[in-house]
């Protein structure tokens, strides 16, 4: 936090703010540090994702100002699917694939954000899934007790059901602000929390908590929402031609991270250096008025923070080393290469793994008939021996040491045998 500010300040300062339902209680409370939020992460996914990063980065800079972050898993609401910002419906997934997803979260969040693992303090974060009160709810009862405090008319002049009201808004769907609000109602009694995060699309979702908790206990409770990470074409980002940019590895390796970042559109690199990195405000305003290729100093800046902080200091080191070779025309070192791991299981029966195989469990080719073809273009090599042997087959030894595949002029991995 910015030395001569209070975190309100630096949240303005940044730009992250959008609405709030009490500007003035919602900002005495957090420089106070005592705010107890939430923000909500449904899993629809094993892995967070670019588009999480907001909140996640909230989160880290309001606890360590002294307030204490809820990360609230939607294994209940996850069921059903938040319509804001769709227009159609979210698939259905099954109970055990939402509790997976739930699990996984922790790890990540645990890189922004401190649970208290062994020294717990009044700051420390905690984890809470909303299946507890939302899977074995009686469905009569809680349209009587909660369903009572809405309104159809107000609800369906909430943004996030318009889009869904021209092609068909179902029923299921329209219970997600009851139940969303009904979570806030839960956390407030069992863990006193008295404020909600989250991002811009869901501010009629947030309303509809603090009027629940103030209609039907008479307490108040506050709601504030950032703003949404979106590009300079109002796009929202975290999205490439292979889907979306993930947080765990295995799924977006810290290479493609950081080259994510690297390459943002030059209007988005001082916004995002604003949002998502700690650097000081004056630093970034410095980087405001750079131009030509100080513009892309301020981008490796930025995909370097990024990436340390999603990966540690050791991947994002590796991260920009690989990318500074490549950007020079150079040869990238097998040490420098981002990683794709395979396991024994992987092998053929003879113990090897030929090169057509090697390509498409790095990642390099889609399938064994595009790896065929970019082998015959004589497009790919192997610890710099070109290959041109579609049956070339590798090792376990060999493997377990770790190969550098490079396909093309700037398409490089390491694939090791773990």
């Amino acid at each position: 936090m910015e030395k001569s500010m209070t975190i309100f300040d630096e949240l303005m300062a940044r730009g992250l703010l959008a609405q709030f339902t009490d500007e003035e209680e919602i900002k005495e409370l957090i420089n106070a540090g005592k705010a107890v939020f939430y923000i909500g992460f449904d899993p629809t996914a094993d892995s967070l994702h670019v588009g999480h990063f907001m909140a996640l980065c909230l989160m880290k800079r309001l606890q360590e100002a002294g307030n204490k972050p809820i990360a609230l898993v939607g294994g209940g609401t996850g069921m059903i699917g938040d319509p804001s910002g769709r227009t159609d419906m979210r698939s259905m997934m099954t109970v055990e694939t939402i509790d997976h997803n739930g699990e996984c979260f922790r790890r990540q969040m645990s890189r922004f954000i401190d649970f208290g693992d062994g020294e717990p303090s009044a700051s420390s974060a905690i984890m809470v899934n909303n299946a507890d009160w939302l899977r074995d709810l009686n469905y009569i009862e809680f349209i009587r007790d909660i369903g009572s405090y809405f309104s159809v008319n107000t609800m369906l002049r909430a943004e996030c059901y318009k889009q869904r009201l021209e092609r068909g808004l179902s029923f299921l769907e329209f219970n997600y602000m009851i139940m969303q609000s009904y979570d806030f109602l839960q956390l407030y009694e069992r863990y006193g929390c008295n404020m909600q995060f989250g991002g811009d699309d869901q501010w009629s979702n947030m309303l509809g908590g603090t009027e629940l908790i103030r209609k039907r206990l008479g307490k108040d409770a506050y709601a504030m929402t950032n703003v949404l990470l979106l590009n300079s074409e109002g796009k929202k980002m975290g999205k490439t031609a292979k889907g979306a940019v993930w947080l765990d590895p295995d799924k977006t390796s810290p290479y493609d991270f950081y080259q994510y970042w690297r390459n943002v559109g030059d209007a988005d690199v001082v916004k995002c250096l604003r949002y998502l990195t700690f650097l000081p405000l004056a630093q970034i305003d410095e980087m405001s008025g750079w131009q030509d290729e100080r513009i892309n100093e301020a981008k490796s800046i930025l995909a370097y923070e990024l990436t340390s902080l999603v990966h540690g200091e050791d991947e994002a080191k590796k991260a920009e080393a690989g990318a500074k070779v490549l950007f020079s025309g150079g040869e990238i070192s097998k040490d420098a290469a981002p990683e794709a791991v395979i396991s024994d299981g992987d092998l053929s029966e003879d113990g090897t793994m030929d090169i057509l195989a090697c390509l498409v469990k790095s990642g390099l080719s889609t399938s064994r008939s595009d790896a065929r073809r970019n082998v015959t273009d004589g497009g790919v090599s192997v610890d710099g021996e070109k290959i041109t042997d579609i049956a070339r087959a590798f090792t376990k030894d060999q493997l377990a040491e770790g190969i550098l595949i490079k396909r093309g002029k700037k398409n490089y991995k390491k694939l090791i045998l773990k």
